[in-house]
């Protein structure tokens, strides 16, 4: 699935500044956590051990990470996407689809052989490793923690490892794998700009066994992570009021893109609170004319059916959004 949040192929084909536009092709919280000043030794100094150390202590307690597992922050979970295969012991990988197409892209460039499937249930018997998103992307399918360890376990016995993309995982209780992290070979990627509406920050953190842990982190090498980031993502983890709030926030705004896509004669037939997947028999047709209306939103290359939309901001997005789809 190709990315959103770049209004470049628009702009290239439908004409329009960035600012004319309503770029509603991401999953990204359209009411960002609020960032106040920083120090200015966040700016003109190296990263602290301490700062980093600090960041890691709100990640773990935010995410519930266990004593036993072992947790690293990056530059973004897509930086620990591309990492992974590369660490990752030689063998096949069987990638729950259709999903995230990095995912495939890193694990066929660094040589491992991919096998697509559409439900763990279908786990080849001759692949070493597994990847899965969850709630998946687009789709917003979710996968209960217990069979997560149960396939872990399975392959174990293989050598191999686990990856869930937990990317959109904050807006879902009960659903992660994390508490499985320090006994089995499962590695967690956890989004930060998501959520936090700050996708810029490039944040996002491994939580897996200490060994698996430690191979990411000696790769990553030293101030991985900026010191900007490392101060807006210790205050925002551990800003458990606001995060409560958004997940209210969120849910509420849904419900009126939801009604607003079922009132234009779009199915909703799933996604998450930040963004919802709707098929349509004519959805190319109307994502164009969507885009001519400076209107964007994702549609996919191996669905003629199919679109997902992002959550507009306020009442005026949404009115802009109704109007357009309006016959």
């Amino acid at each position: 699935m190709k990315h959103g949040g770049d209004l470049t192929q628009a702009m290239a084909e439908f004409g329009g500044a960035a600012d004319e536009w309503l770029d509603l092709s991401t999953g990204i919280n359209p009411w960002p956590y609020p960032i106040r000043k920083l120090p200015d030794s966040a700016w003109q100094r190296l990263p602290a051990r301490a700062d980093e150390q600090a960041l890691l202590a709100a990640a773990r307690a935010t995410y519930r990470v266990p004593e036993a597992a072992g947790i690293v922050a990056a530059g973004g979970t897509q930086a620990l996407i591309q990492l992974l295969p590369r660490l990752a012991k030689d063998g096949a990988v069987a990638v729950v689809g259709p999903t995230y197409n990095e995912h495939s892209a890193a694990w066929g460039d660094a040589g491992h052989a991919i096998a697509a499937i559409g439900d763990l249930a279908e786990l080849p018997a001759h692949a070493t490793h597994a990847v899965i998103v969850n709630p998946n992307n687009p789709d917003g399918r979710i996968v209960d923690p217990h069979r997560l360890a149960e396939i872990a376990a399975v392959l174990q016995r293989r050598g191999g490892w686990l990856v869930v993309d937990e990317a959109f995982a904050d807006v879902e209780a009960g659903i992660s794998a994390i508490a499985s992290c320090g006994r089995l070979p499962i590695v967690v990627l956890r989004s930060f700009g998501k959520f936090y509406g700050l996708a810029g920050i490039r944040l996002g953190f491994a939580i897996s066994t200490p060994d698996i842990a430690n191979s990411i982190r000696t790769v990553l090498g030293p101030w991985a992570v900026s010191g900007p980031a490392l101060h807006v993502g210790t205050k925002a983890l551990k800003d458990a009021p606001w995060a409560m709030q958004t997940r209210i926030q969120l849910a509420a705004q849904a419900i009126k893109l939801d009604g607003i896509l079922q009132d234009a004669g779009f199915a909703v037939i799933g996604g998450t609170s930040l963004y919802r997947l709707v098929r349509h028999r004519e959805a190319l047709a109307v994502h164009r004319k969507l885009a001519q209306k400076r209107i964007w939103c994702r549609s996919f290359d191996w669905s003629n059916e199919l679109l997902r939309f992002g959550l507009p901001e306020d009442a005026k997005a949404l009115d802009r959004l109704a109007a357009a789809l309006a016959p």
